[in-house]
């Protein structure tokens, strides 16, 4: 397991505890200025950073399970054995930006509670997010 997979499980379990003790600690506050029970608001909040930092250390010890050995792991590597192509990197695309548009209208249907404009930014949002899927599965004679 390399060090960005330890890194975030180190931090879910540090989210993990830290959450444990603000539950128990905010159920059993007995304050009579403060409303009595759990603080809903920060719990959810340091639920959802554990469960993101679990998220991301699942995806981090996946990826790097089925990597290869790269420079950065070798102690004799030279600048040079980082050369090479790194990967794909689309040119231009307007894919993302169609995407962006579908969360905007679903964000401003949201905003001022018109379904119709929710429904529409999630058809926009799902159609852009197929075509920018697919944009590479179709040869270039056939665009």
């Amino acid at each position: 397991m390399a060090a960005g997979a330890k890194l975030f499980y180190s931090i879910a379990t540090f989210f993990g505890i830290v959450t444990t003790v603000y539950i128990i600690a905010t159920a059993l506050v007995k304050d009579s200025a403060s409303l009595q029970g759990l603080e809903w608001a920060g719990a959810t909040g340091l639920v959802m950073a554990t469960l993101l930092a679990l998220m991301l250390a699942g995806y981090l010890h996946l990826t790097e399970a089925k990597s290869d050995i790269g420079p950065s792991d070798w102690e004799e590597a030279e600048i040079e054995d980082g050369a090479g192509v790194l990967g794909f990197f689309s040119a231009s695309s307007i894919w993302p930006v169609m995407m962006t548009v579908g969360v905007i209208i679903m964000a401003y249907g949201l905003a001022f509670w018109h379904i119709w404009m929710v429904l529409f930014g999630a058809a926009v949002l799902v159609w852009a997010t197929t075509k920018m899927n697919l944009q590479y599965g179709l040869p270039p004679e056939k665009h």
